[in-house]
């Protein structure tokens, strides 16, 4: 069974971990090891403690293990990962089902991101829509947006 549940100090580790991972199984198939290095480096443990004091981060735990990490501040979405080994079993998908009904709730028309290459698929497959391309120290970056109901 999965929980859905804010982020606390102590999983800053984890989360680094599980950020790691996914960066070096799944988007090192779309970037140079130069770039996964790079994004690792800037992910660590005090980097995440830091982000969670800026926005609101939340955790997908199961069975004691951090599966998977979304925040935000208000309707826009940063630090979308989930651990390798569980991607494609709904991870992804209930954390950004968890984040949009908060910002629908508060009356935000719309959730925004940015994704990698990686993740682009993932987040048209959950009615995000293409709004523009920029370029970011990690590379190319898709913003996305998705009405909220």
């Amino acid at each position: 069974m999965m929980e859905i549940r804010s982020f606390r100090p102590g999983d800053a580790p984890e989360i680094s971990d599980v950020i790691g991972r996914c960066l070096r199984e799944v988007n090192s198939r779309d970037y140079p090891e130069s770039v996964i290095t790079l994004m690792c480096e800037h992910f660590t443990a005090g980097r995440i403690a830091e982000l969670a004091g800026e926005r609101q981060m939340f955790v997908a735990v199961e069975d004691g293990t951090v599966v998977g990490t979304v925040s935000r501040d208000g309707n826009k979405v940063f630090t979308m990962f989930v651990r390798p080994g569980t991607i494609g079993r709904g991870v992804g998908r209930q954390l950004m089902r968890h984040i949009e009904a908060l910002a629908a709730a508060e009356g935000h028309a719309y959730m925004e991101t940015g994704a990698s290459i990686s993740a682009h698929g993932f987040y048209q497959r959950l009615g995000y829509l293409d709004v523009r391309t920029s370029e970011t120290d990690f590379g190319l970056n898709y913003i996305l947006r998705k009405p909220l109901p």
